[in-house]
């Protein structure tokens, strides 16, 4: 008698592992003030810092970009502290975001104005001098009334010599600091401040 070959016994099907839920969807939150929406504590960190630097700093900001010679010193305030939003994340100490700030507000300073130079090269009927170093009303009412004297001889001092003074005599930093604003030794420094002074003196002198 033959024996009946076995039937093969099926197999359960292989468990299927359960689809992988959906992410959430991204919570809807207002843009900050500043930019971007904020999304999460680090943005939250970097808005109130930014408003507190705002709130501490922006009025002598403003009158750096003055006494340096911005022609447009409220942008040039306003692109500062954009620049610092942006890189908020990336600064090492954030305790150091007034040095970054002022320095920021220096180079923008200084591109303004050399940018301006070679622009007024082109005009067919470029301004007297007296209207490129007169400061607006405006501007000049953030001054006091000893430094609205110097204004117009600062105006007319090389930008390193000018920013070495300014730093110097008006914000009161130390070397160590204008060097750091300047992107500059501190040697460097010394002689800018230097000229400044014997350049400034020597023009003031011929004004009276």
């Amino acid at each position: 008698m033959r024996r009946r070959p076995h039937a093969r016994t099926a197999l359960p099907p292989a468990p299927t592992s359960p689809p992988p839920a959906a992410p959430p969807p991204p919570s809807a939150v207002p843009a900050g003030p500043l930019g971007p929406a904020v999304t999460g504590a680090a943005d939250l960190e970097r808005e109130a810092g930014v408003a507190r630097l705002f709130e501490l700093h922006y009025s002598s900001m403003l009158r750096l970009a003055v006494l340096l010679g911005a022609d447009d010193p409220e942008n040039v305030v306003a692109e500062a502290y954009y620049q610092i939003y942006r890189k908020w994340r990336r600064l090492k100490d954030v305790a150091a975001a007034e040095a970054y700030l002022r320095s920021t507000v220096c180079n923008l300073t200084r591109m303004r104005i050399r940018h301006l130079q070679v622009a007024r090269r082109h005009e067919e009927h470029p301004p007297a001098p007296a209207d490129r170093t007169v400061a607006s009303a405006e501007n000049t009412a953030l001054l006091h009334d000893d430094q609205r004297v110097l204004i117009g001889a600062l105006q007319h001092l090389p930008a390193r010599q000018r920013e070495a003074l300014v730093l110097r005599h008006w914000l009161g930093l130390k070397e160590s600091e204008i060097a750091a604003a300047m992107g500059i030794t501190r040697g460097s420094v010394k002689t800018h401040t230097s000229r400044g002074i014997a350049a400034l003196t020597q023009a003031m002198e011929a004004r009276r």
